[in-house]
């Protein structure tokens, strides 16, 4: 079964509704018992009243005493089998005859000094023993010279009282806590479920068809965290999805080079052979056109015999040897000659000093990357300029600053990944991505250290000698 159409005994929005009802149910169960007790108490101190009342019958009869019709009718009108009062210095008793011995007593109870632990397990014991009890209980009066009162009474008119109310707050408490749940489980389902459910739909969708692009998810617009979720999920889609189409394009280009790579090798070969038979002329011109062909070729072929070698064009591990940086430079600036940079001043403003201990072919690599997006990024008369600083931590600072229009903000976060950056025709976005892994395999670092309106600047640090 789909994960989408799960049954809804099994879902978030069940366990929810059921958990919301269950928890209503123990704080109500929590708060029964000592509801249950206060019951009990009111209950006995209403006996109690009605007790002093009856009392008051006898007080205002002559000598304290009536007859045995008028006593049973007090006794049943208080709810009491007997009562016993102490005032001034008489005891007024009603039902004494009826009072059994201390032994037909089952339980006495001082309501006078309650504690709330005590009228708790009073109560339970109420319960437990199903109204087959005689109890006294004794209280304190209202009557004026009266220390206690003292009643005797059958147990089950309290029970039954008892077993009335407890039936009555479990019907309550069901009748609340499905109310609280229903309500709860409504706020916390529009809040929380519902959003949560189009964040596992987004993500479902997602997992099968990942190139597909989603709109914005409506969870985005909230300001909590179930709007970061959202907010960070569509992030990371996008991210996916960028990822997805570099390396399907990267496949594709790889299944590209595989074809052309073999064909390519024999035609530059034969470029070889034509560059050696022009370094055969006399003419100075022509000389130094050649050295930079045969140069340029050589490093061609080497780039393809490594590409047919390992099935990717994986940059080799450097050998760093100590060089010059100044004739590095001018070896850039001079495989740049042949291109349209005529309206361009190049400055190499290196130090002759200045050594730097990399592998010359993989840096002469970077540096041409550097300075050809430079000239690219201008139109017309502009400058390229290279500096370079020793620093102190054995590292070599070099500067690479063009006075062109700047890269546009949106390309800055990608801008060392591949297919990412390129604004121009024909492009690929992999000449800064190229020049990262070379620099960062030297132990060095690169990045942009500014641009804007008037131009840009790019650092690189790379090793001044060996560690």
């Amino acid at each position: 079964m789909p994960e989408r159409y799960r049954p809804l005994t099994t879902s978030l929005r069940a366990r929810l509704l059921f958990l919301t009802i269950l928890f209503v149910m123990i704080v109500e169960a929590l708060i029964y018992l000592p509801s249950l007790a206060t019951f009990r108490q009111n209950f006995l101190e209403e006996r109690i009243a009605n007790a002093q009342i009856a009392a008051l019958a006898l007080v205002a009869a002559p000598n304290n005493s009536v007859s045995v019709e008028i006593e049973r009718s007090l006794l049943n009108s208080a709810g009491v089998i007997a009562i016993v009062l102490p005032i001034n210095d008489q005891s007024l008793l009603l039902g004494f005859d009826l009072i059994p011995d201390p032994e037909g007593v089952n339980a006495r109870y001082d309501i006078r000094t309650p504690s709330l632990g005590g009228l708790i397990m009073d109560a339970i014991t109420t319960l437990n023993a199903g109204g087959n009890r005689i109890i006294q209980v004794v209280g304190q009066p209202t009557l004026e010279g009266a220390r206690l009162i003292e009643l005797t009474l059958d147990e089950q008119a309290l029970f039954e009282a008892m077993a009335d109310y407890s039936n009555n707050i479990l019907l309550l408490s069901l009748i609340v806590s499905v109310f609280t749940g229903v309500l709860i489980y409504l706020a916390l389902h529009w809040m929380v479920v519902r959003p949560l459910r189009r964040i596992k739909d987004r993500i479902i969708d997602f997992r099968e068809r990942p190139e597909r692009v989603q709109s914005s998810p409506r969870t985005a617009r909230r300001s909590d965290e179930i709007g970061v979720i959202g907010r960070e999920l569509a992030r990371m889609q996008e991210e996916v999805r960028q990822s997805i189409q570099q390396k399907s394009r990267l496949a594709e280009l790889g299944e590209a080079v595989s074809k052309i790579n073999h064909d390519l090798r024999n035609i530059l070969a034969t470029a070889q052979l034509a560059s050696d038979s022009l370094r055969r002329n006399d003419d100075p011109k022509v000389q130094k056109t050649a050295g930079r062909l045969i140069s340029a070729v050589s490093r061609a072929v080497a780039l393809c015999e490594r590409t047919m070698k390992h099935g990717a064009a994986k940059e080799p591990e450097p050998e760093p040897q100590q060089i010059r940086l100044k004739p590095l430079v001018d070896d850039v600036r001079a495989s740049l000659d042949d291109e349209d940079s005529s309206a361009l001043r190049f400055d190499n403003l290196v130090d002759e000093a200045i050594e730097v201990y990399v592998d010359e072919a993989q840096i002469h690599r970077v540096l041409l990357n550097l300075c050809r997006n430079a000239i690219q990024a201008q139109t017309g008369e502009g400058l390229v300029e290279i500096t370079a600083v020793a620093g102190d931590d054995n590292m070599t600072h070099i500067r690479v600053r063009d006075e062109g229009r700047g890269i546009p903000e949106q390309a800055l976060p990608n801008l060392f990944k591949a297919f990412n950056t390129s604004s121009r025709a024909g492009g690929t976005g992999l000449g800064l991505a190229i020049s990262r892994e070379i620099v960062l395999a030297h132990g060095g670092q690169i990045g942009l250290e500014k641009t804007g309106k008037d131009g840009t600047v790019f650092l690189l640090c790379l090793p001044g000698k060996a560690a």
